[in-house]
């Protein structure tokens, strides 16, 4: 396993800018009124960065499993135009998690707690829209995904990933450019 500073290292980098930025932006629209111009505009730039993580994410985990990736890009798409968006973002950090942990690419315990918070979002956030979790409950569940999520910001942008390629009996024969 050998750490690539180019094009990896820019990745990594800008994915964990893009994290920070996302929290940051996330926390101060949630303390602004729904209608004002500054949460509409948070609320935009929350849409992009999605994107942005996703292609980042994506660049980074490919080889490790092309088609979970993709599927995790396209995850983080439908977040930033989709009204449900937090389901894909959970999906999609699931996906992403497990590609990391699978590649070892950062730690192996953040990349578990990634795996584990995503987890209860993905249970979660059903649970909550059928009212069998009150949405103070719900607030338990982003307190492991920031516990997650912060450090996984910084190690990609201190760090980077470390990048291995697949052997030969778990990688498929799918491409992707």
């Amino acid at each position: 396993m050998n750490t690539s500073e180019t094009p990896y290292r820019t990745y990594a980098r800008v994915a964990g800018f893009t994290f920070l930025f996302y929290i940051i932006a996330g926390i101060s629209g949630m303390a602004l009124p729904n209608k004002s111009q500054v949460a509409d505009l948070l609320n935009l730039l929350l849409n992009f960065s999605a994107i942005v993580l996703g292609v980042t994410l994506f660049m980074i985990t490919r080889e490790q499993g092309p088609a979970l990736a993709l599927l995790a890009l396209a995850c983080r798409i439908l977040e930033a135009v989709h009204s449900e968006s937090a389901i894909f973002f959970a999906v999609g950090s699931l996906l992403f998690s497990w590609l990391l942990l699978r590649g070892r690419m950062i730690p192996v315990a953040l990349a578990w707690l990634g795996v584990l918070a995503s987890v209860l979002w993905v249970v979660g956030l059903p649970l909550q829209l059928i009212g069998v979790l009150p949405d103070s409950v719900t607030w338990f569940i982003y307190l492991p995904m920031a516990a997650f999520e912060i450090p996984f910001a910084l190690w990609l942008m201190i760090k980077g990933v470390a990048i291995s390629t697949p052997n030969a009996a778990t990688s498929h024969a799918v491409q992707v450019p």
